[in-house]
């Protein structure tokens, strides 16, 4: 079962109905996440695949890598 039909299947929200600024929130998470090799893992600071979000920099529409 993956986390869409989790959270309809228990109605949960991916985030609190009220945010408030300045708080984090983390988002519902399966279970059993979808994992990548330890190596790969290793480099890219996480083994969970949906956690993964490189930066791109000007390569994405940036004016400038900061």
């Amino acid at each position: 079962m993956d986390t869409k039909q989790v959270m309809a299947e228990y109605g949960i929200k991916p985030l609190p109905a009220d945010t408030v600024e300045a708080m984090a929130y983390v988002p519902f998470q399966p279970y059993m996440p979808e994992l990548c090799k330890p190596v790969l893992g290793f480099e890219n600071g996480t083994i969970f695949r949906d956690l993964h979000k490189p930066f791109y920099g000007s390569a994405c529409g940036g004016d400038r890598d900061e």
